[in-house]
């Protein structure tokens, strides 16, 4: 059978459980997880090699997480918006995913209009089911099936990649044939200090409350690689010197925390040593700066 490829984007509410769903899928970590709402900021490739098998195909299939649907404010989630209507562009499946512990509400229909108005074949993927009784997701089925009619409507539990293997299944069928667009090593489209930086971010998100995990972001400023030892100099960004305190700390505790439980993260990616430096600047309303949340975007370096 010939081979099958092709685009597919995941889009959902936020904390719909889509980068779980995402690494579940490629079978390592290459989005962020945090129990907060709008971790994911950006467009994260995720590249899946599916074998042949009796009745299926193989196949190579690009999923593309997305940041959580929102009514965006500030510059800052109007370009995770733009990162969400991107992933619309061009692909050849849609998979809507939905936390069925939550009740249908407006939020959900707001996500399920972006759906209808892209068009073309889409799967409605419920999930959390490991956190739910059985008997809730018949109304829930009829109640989406009322309103859109998806190709397949798919119960799952992505944290424990229960339903998976039947979703690549029915990915597969679903796809064109065409040609492998990326070698059969390669897991994601994001360069490694991208992935770095976004580590350090997911640190911070762990570790900090109130506004500071949604005021800050990170750049990494300066790598340099040797065989046994990469050096990795990276700026936390915030917008106040209240902000700037809690992240590092009294004594600098919190900045040792986050270093230190990025730093054994960033080492088991790259298989080297790992030297972190980082530094806490204030950059105010650096969420409302079009210029600087679009200088965040590696896609952007020159």
């Amino acid at each position: 059978m010939a081979l099958r490829s092709g685009f597919v984007s995941i889009i959902g509410r936020p904390n719909a459980g889509k980068s779980t769903l995402l690494n579940a899928l490629v079978g390592q970590k290459v989005a962020i997880v945090t129990h907060k709402p709008q971790t994911t900021r950006n467009r994260i490739q995720g590249i899946v090699n599916v074998p042949a098998r009796k009745g299926r195909p193989a196949g190579q299939v690009v999923f593309l997480d997305t940041p959580g649907v929102h009514k965006p404010q500030s510059s800052l989630n109007k370009k995770m918006m733009r990162e969400v209507h991107d992933a619309l562009e061009g692909r050849d499946l849609l998979l809507l995913i939905t936390d069925v512990t939550e009740k249908f509400g407006g939020g959900d229909e707001f996500v399920l209009d972006l759906v209808k108005r892209a068009g073309g074949p889409a799967f409605l993927l419920l999930n959390k089911i490991d956190r739910v009784d059985k008997g809730r997701l018949l109304p829930l089925i009829a109640e989406y099936n009322r309103k859109h009619e998806f190709q397949e409507i798919i119960p799952i539990s992505a944290l424990k990649r229960d339903g998976l293997d039947l979703l690549l299944d029915k990915v597969i069928h679903a796809l064109p044939q065409g040609p492998r667009y990326f070698p059969k090593d390669q897991v994601t489209d994001q360069p490694e200090r991208f992935l770095a930086a976004e580590i350090i971010r997911e640190k911070i998100l762990i570790a900090t409350g109130q506004e500071v995990p949604y005021a800050s972001t990170v750049q990494v400023e300066s790598w340099e690689e040797s065989p046994k030892l990469t050096k990795i100099a990276a700026v936390l960004y915030c917008e106040r010197d209240g902000q700037k305190k809690i992240l590092i700390g009294k004594g600098g505790d919190m900045m040792k925390r986050i270093g230190t439980s990025a730093r054994l993260e960033i080492e088991k990616l790259l298989g080297t040593k790992v030297f972190l430096e980082m530094f806490v600047k204030v950059e105010p309303n650096w969420r409302e700066s079009r210029e600087f949340v679009e200088g965040l975007d590696w896609r952007h370096e020159s």
